[in-house]
């Protein structure tokens, strides 16, 4: 099976059912130059302050500069892009909504070797969820080429369908090659890691994923873009941040207050929530993110 190729002319029902069918999908050509020129201007300096990982998984010559929402007003955009969410809501309508789950932005330096083939959502304490039930959504978009030579995302394309457990090796995946500004897309259960960097030059990648809102967030959003800065926010960004209720009950404040209320300060409790209202409460309700 080959990684499915559409671009930024198809809609987030065309990329979903790419999903459905091989796990991972790229988008090409998506983002304006400019805008992604802004993303690696704003988080230059971040990324330069960023250690190495600390073993073969991370990356021992691999930056993992997270965070990106605090640091990079142009980021932003690119977290709530429509096709995405779009796409997320698609891939994870088993759930009652979603939220943000993790913000990377991967520097592959020279000399890099391939990453372990792994599954993202055995982040959940390798949990063996069900084949066919997504908890994620993952994106990431290429700050510039991405090519087999420079470590281009390695992928498993259809074993997203596959049982949980399994090993590959590089020699089993293909590589998503891309230009700059393109996006691939990829599940949680689809098996991929990065690729070998044996060009002289680093590879970014910004790393953008998603996840059922019920599920604990990789990175903790709510200190990563601490209080002062998430106040200034648009309301959807906040609420896909994880400033709502994930489900019926999960996430309120002491007397069932929202918690968007409680970040911006207004109102007051809110009455006791009952059965009767589980639509209005849950990620189905209002609180779901755009797109």
């Amino acid at each position: 099976m080959t990684i499915p190729r559409l671009t930024a002319a198809n809609t987030a029902e065309d990329v979903a059912a790419a999903l459905a069918e091989a796990g991972c999908a790229v988008v090409e050509r998506v983002l304006p130059d400019e805008l992604r020129e802004r993303v690696l201007r704003e988080l230059d300096p971040w990324m330069r302050s960023t250690p190495v990982g600390p073993d073969d998984f991370a990356g021992r010559r691999t930056r993992r500069t997270g965070g990106l929402v605090a640091r990079s007003p142009a980021a932003r955009e690119i977290v709530a892009h429509p096709l995405v969410l779009g796409v997320a809501r698609r891939v994870l309508a088993n759930a009652a909504g979603f939220q943000l789950h993790l913000t990377q932005m991967i520097a592959i330096g020279p000399g890099e070797p391939a990453q372990p083939v792994h599954r993202d959502q055995w982040a959940f304490d390798f949990f063996p969820f069900p084949v066919g039930y997504e908890v994620q959504c993952n994106t990431i978009w290429a700050m510039c080429d991405f090519t087999e030579e420079n470590g281009a995302t390695r992928l498993v394309p259809g074993s997203h369908r596959r049982e949980d457990g399994l090993a590959f090796e590089a020699a089993d995946t293909i590589p998503a090659t891309m230009p700059a500004g393109s996006v691939l897309l990829y599940t949680g259960s689809l098996y991929h890691g990065a690729g070998a960097n044996r060009s002289d030059e680093t590879r970014c990648g910004l790393n953008l994923t998603y996840s059922a809102s019920w599920l604990r967030q990789e990175e903790n959003q709510y200190l990563s873009v601490p209080p002062e800065i998430a106040r200034t926010l648009p309301e959807d960004l906040l609420r896909l941040l994880g400033y709502a209720r994930g489900a019926y009950a999960l996430g309120y404040v002491d007397d069932m207050r929202d918690p968007l209320d409680v970040l911006l300060g207004r109102g007051g409790p809110e009455a006791p929530v009952g059965l009767g209202d589980l639509a209005a409460v849950s990620g189905r309700g209002p609180g779901r993110p755009p797109g």
